[in-house]
């Protein structure tokens, strides 16, 4: 079972100021787009998700150093490195988006790689498909019979506009 997000808190960090201040430490305007309440802070954010918020700058940090070379990275997995567009929007996304995209990515490119080495099948012909069963002629033979009941019913007559 896993632990509460006020334990994991005191665990490694003793008390939430502490985490606050290695959150800061690590929002750099290398890595970290700033949109927290200037009035409130990162003080009032919850336990869970300053936990996060350092799990995902520490690993950023650790992986890329900035978020530029973050999103060239994003950008070449997605084979659009020159498209400055692109990398400008990319610009604009939080941290975790970014680091959830380039997850995406990778895997996807990975998984891609590992098609294209795998020995393709040979293709089997596929069986013709069977020729779907006719109605029986007596079927065809009562619906028009139903349709003329119908029209000639006193009810369908008076939902139907008469004709001039």
């Amino acid at each position: 079972m896993s632990k509460s997000p006020l334990a994991s808190v005191k665990d490694r960090f003793e008390n939430k100021e502490k985490l606050v201040a290695a959150v800061e430490k690590l929002a750099t305007k290398d890595l970290w787009v700033d949109r927290v309440n200037s009035t409130k802070g990162l003080a009032k954010v919850s336990n869970a998700k300053l936990m996060r918020l350092h799990t995902l700058l520490t690993q950023a940090k650790e992986s890329f150093g900035t978020r530029d070379k973050l999103i060239a990275s994003i950008a070449e997995l997605a084979q659009r490195s020159k498209d400055k567009g692109y990398a400008e929007r990319l610009g604009d996304y939080p941290l975790p988006r970014l680091l959830d995209l380039h997850r995406s990515l990778s895997r996807s490119s990975k998984r891609a790689a590992a098609e294209a080495k795998a020995p393709k099948a040979a293709a089997k012909p596929k069986k013709a498909a069977a020729p779907k069963a006719e109605k029986p002629a007596a079927a065809k033979a009562t619906a028009p019979k139903a349709e003329k009941a119908e029209a000639a019913s006193p009810k369908a007559a008076a939902k139907k506009p008469a004709k001039k």
